[in-house]
């Protein structure tokens, strides 16, 4: 899951208009931002294994620090803690908390069976990585829906969610696009 995240981050900004949007997406890729930490101090593993799904070649064969039902419990209270700590906002806290677990809820529907319940627990995943169009639907169906939740909430108070959002929009890194790769090799042209 990749997008699917972000619009749930967004949705739940209707729950909690005082709580910033950061926080939110922060809370919602808490495990994959923590996952390469325990990567590099060779506590998780990953191989390169091609074709063992159709959307990604990982082989998430061990990270049950990160990636486990109990681990994500762990990091969603931590990070639910922190919060309210520098908010003293316990409502907010307790979504920011539940975003970090909702994190291995969808990770369950794409992955294939490799997320485990607890460290060398039963491993649970349905697979939707398999199928491409399965993946892109349900990916666009979260985001999509969560952005237009968000978008809803926010006209409601003022416009300055739809400045935000699109601020978001044009400063995200989209090294792929045509016209940036194209900007690029011009670039590169008259420095030679």
């Amino acid at each position: 899951m990749f997008l699917g995240h972000y619009g749930l981050a967004f949705a739940a900004k209707r729950l909690s208009p005082r709580t910033c949007l950061g926080w939110f997406l922060a809370a919602t890729v808490t495990l994959d931002l923590l996952w390469p930490v325990f990567l590099l101090l060779g506590l998780e593993h990953v191989r390169i294994a091609p074709g063992i799904t159709v959307m990604t070649p990982f082989d998430f064969y061990d990270y049950p620090i990160t990636h486990s039902l109990v681990g994500a419990l762990g990091w969603s209270i931590a990070l639910a803690a922190l919060y309210s700590a520098f908010n003293r906002d316990r409502g907010g806290g307790l979504i920011v908390g539940a975003l970090v677990t909702s994190h291995w809820v969808l990770d369950a529907v794409v992955h294939r069976p490799d997320l485990p319940l607890y460290p060398g627990g039963p491993l649970i995943g349905l697979g939707l990585w398999n199928s491409v169009p399965g993946t892109l639907i349900v990916e666009g169906v979260l985001w999509i829906g969560g952005v237009w939740i968000y978008l809803k909430s926010t006209t409601a108070q003022s416009p300055t969610g739809h400045y935000a959002l699109w601020s978001f929009v044009a400063c995200s890194p989209r090294s792929t696009s045509p016209a940036r790769s194209d900007l690029r090799r011009r670039a590169s042209k008259r420095s030679r």
